[in-house]
């Protein structure tokens, strides 16, 4: 029986999410490694800007005038730990500050896409 567990286990795909996190610019490339250290393959990193109220903007730590968006795929089963090391790293880091928040993803095309973007390595 346990075996039938472990099999079903192996088949059913861990599902996906996208990660946004917007952070001061010059600390990018230290939250995008932090990131890729979660098993994510896929990141995309753009300028960001926004309407936001200064006192707002003050109190989630973005006090750079620049900001980058950075967009992950996390497999669903990595996102919580990953967000609560990204918010301790926003409360610890100095000029660290950010706000991350993540999105599931209903479908993904291709039996390869889907392994590439969940880091099964076994099928790649």
């Amino acid at each position: 029986m346990e075996d039938k567990k472990t099999y079903a286990k192996n088949l059913a795909p861990e599902k996906l999410e996208l990660l946004i996190a917007i952070v001061n610019a010059p600390k990018v490339n230290y939250y995008t490694t932090l990131i890729q250290s979660s098993e994510a393959n896929l990141q995309m990193v753009v300028q960001a800007s926004g309407t936001s109220e200064k006192a707002i903007i003050n109190y989630l730590g973005l006090s750079q005038d620049t900001r980058q968006a950075i967009f992950s795929i996390v497999r669903e089963d990595k996102s919580k730990d990953l967000l609560e090391l990204l918010d301790e790293k926003f409360s610890t880091v100095k000029g660290g500050g950010g706000i991350a928040v993540t999105i599931p993803l209903s479908s993904v095309i291709g039996a390869l896409t889907y392994r590439f973007l969940s880091n099964d390595k076994q099928a790649i």
